[in-house]
């Protein structure tokens, strides 16, 4: 298998993880473990994709982390089409598993959410467009900020991982109220297939504000970043 290849199917595998781990328990546990334990499954499962293949591909399991470290040059331009294919399909069989599952359960209704994210009536919290624009902005600005720090050389080896998925905890704590927390294409992509309707007609937001949030999160860093060579993203575990 090629590199290319690797890429692709090691990313689509993450995502899976990311997607049907986090959402997942949104949508079928979610009562029982609240707004933490959602926070957690969806900060857990990017940890443990970490080290399971960020050897192979970076595990960077979402389009927006792929398109700010090609920014950064932390990442070949060639390799970008492997990234997102393999992220977005990997959101989508796990959005389709996912309702698979929830749906053999007596009075599973769609309508009433699956993890999907949104704005105004559809916003956990009622908030609105611009509220829900800048909190998924920002969020997505610190874990690139964290990805880019986490990848410098004074920075512990082998503990980024780490370092990046309670960071993706923190984002959904503040953000689940506010938009479900996207921050990740893919993860959007993944569930709003299946939802339809309001959820494909919002999509665009949880597409385009990760995307500006994370060119943002590695500019901020490049302005404060010490002197010395940073890693390869390749060469530490990161996302």
């Amino acid at each position: 298998m090629n590199k290319n290849t690797k890429i692709l199917v090691a990313e689509a595998i993450g995502t899976f993880v990311l997607v049907f781990g986090g959402c997942g328990s949104a949508v079928l546990a979610g009562k029982q473990i609240g707004f933490l334990g959602v926070s957690f499954a969806f900060g857990l499962s990017l940890l443990i994709m970490a080290y399971t293949i960020g050897e192979i591909s970076g595990c960077h399991i979402n389009p927006a982390v792929t398109i700010g470290l090609v920014v950064a040059k932390k990442v070949e331009p060639r390799f970008v089409p492997f990234y997102i294919i393999g992220q977005i399909v990997g959101g989508i069989i796990a959005g389709g598993v996912l309702y698979l599952v929830a749906s053999q359960t007596t009075g599973f209704d769609i309508t009433k959410g699956f993890a999907t994210n949104g704005f105004g009536e559809h916003s956990p919290g009622g908030y609105g467009l611009v509220a829900a624009a800048i909190t998924e902005i920002v969020l997505t600005a610190f874990l690139l900020f964290t990805i880019m720090g986490t990848t410098h050389p004074k920075f512990p080896a082998g503990f980024a991982g780490l370092s990046i998925g309670l960071m993706l905890v923190l984002i959904h704590l503040v953000g689940i109220p506010v938009t479900n927390t996207s921050v990740n294409p893919a993860r959007s992509i993944g569930v709003a297939v299946y939802q339809g309707g309001w959820a494909i007609g919002q999509l665009w937001l949880f597409i385009v504000a990760p995307i500006v949030g994370a060119v943002l999160g590695v500019y901020a860093y490049k302005l404060i970043k010490p002197d010395e060579r940073a890693r390869s993203y390749q060469e530490e575990v990161p996302v």
